[in-house]
């Protein structure tokens, strides 16, 4: 993990640099290269800027370039929509505001009892580190049965079942990677972000790896597959949703086609799910009054008992 966080303008244009081969942008090569991708000054030159101009942004001792020279540098390094974005945000700032007090999120009843009238449709309310807030009975159920259920970044990376649940992993682990640059955006002074990136950086080469290619990947919408242990194979679609009322929270759902198989183990799922939670129900009431005391992770019904899968 980077721990240069007042140099994070720099580190992104090296890292996207690094990974941009010169054959590729028309670029002669002669010889053998001693650095990875694009040298500083063919980007400078790609851009229009002059070398010592360039090379002081990547040091950091420039560190406001104005629209133009941004938008120069987002066309020389072929970026993306969402990188441009991050890139403009790590090149002007907005003034920094004092940090809240640590405390646990919580979603809005209203939303929770939203959810909740979409029993057909997997929901899951994330922060910014993807970490589950809140989910439906159906969302409880998708991501039921592993270690890591409640955290979306830690199941792709360090749960033991991750490459058989997601059988496009690779995928899914860089997509998940780059979700989360793009949530934090320039917060790298997060406690939890760097709480987050530390471990995972230590117990995963993979995910260091990937951290350290700066992509940034807006969670907006995509088509995943799913190996569930109870439905077998899973093809949704999902959209994220910003909550307005909760500044970093994501509003995920997720559907399948109309007719597909997915939508029928979709709705096998749901079954399974509503016997799991009847099941609880009526062991609580056999054991004694049901406690009012909330959920230590996740605010929404017990999940099914896992032994059942």
């Amino acid at each position: 993990m980077e721990t240069d966080t007042e140099n994070l303008l720099g580190q992104f244009l090296r890292a996207r640099r690094e990974r941009l081969r010169p054959e590729d942008l028309g670029i002669r090569v002669d010889g053998r290269r001693r650095v990875a991708g694009l040298r500083r000054e063919e980007v400078a030159q790609l851009a229009g800027v002059s070398t010592d101009y360039y090379v002081r942004l990547e040091q950091g001792r420039e560190r406001h370039p104005s629209v133009q020279v941004v938008e120069a540098l987002a066309r020389a390094l072929e970026l993306e929509e969402d990188a441009v974005a991050h890139l403009h945000r790590l090149a002007l700032p907005t003034p920094g505001r004092r940090r809240p007090a640590a405390r646990r999120e919580r979603v809005s009843p209203h939303l929770l009892n939203m959810m909740e009238a979409w029993p057909r449709t997997p929901v899951v309310v994330l922060d910014r580190c993807l970490t589950v807030l809140a989910a439906n009975a159906l969302g409880t159920a998708l991501f039921d049965g592993h270690t890591y259920r409640d955290d979306l970044v830690r199941l792709v990376f360090l749960d033991p079942d991750a490459h058989d649940f997601y059988p496009d992993w690779d995928r899914v682990a860089a997509n998940t990677v780059g979700g989360l640059r793009a949530a934090v955006g320039t917060d790298h002074d997060d406690p939890r972000l760097i709480e987050v990136v530390g471990e995972l950086s230590l117990k995963s080469e993979t995910f260091r790896r990937l951290w350290a290619r700066h992509d940034i990947r807006q969670k907006t919408h995509e088509t995943k597959r799913f190996r569930h242990p109870v439905v077998g194979e899973l093809t949704l679609h999902y959209e994220s949703l910003t909550v307005n009322s909760a500044p970093g929270q994501q509003l995920v759902v997720y559907h399948a086609d109309p007719g597909s198989p997915s939508e029928q183990a979709l709705s096998l799922l749901g079954s399974y799910a509503a016997d799991g939670a009847s099941a609880e129900a009526a062991r609580q009431r056999r054991s004694g009054p049901i406690s009012q005391e909330p959920e230590p992770t996740r605010q929404h019904r017990p999940p099914p008992d896992p032994s059942m899968a």
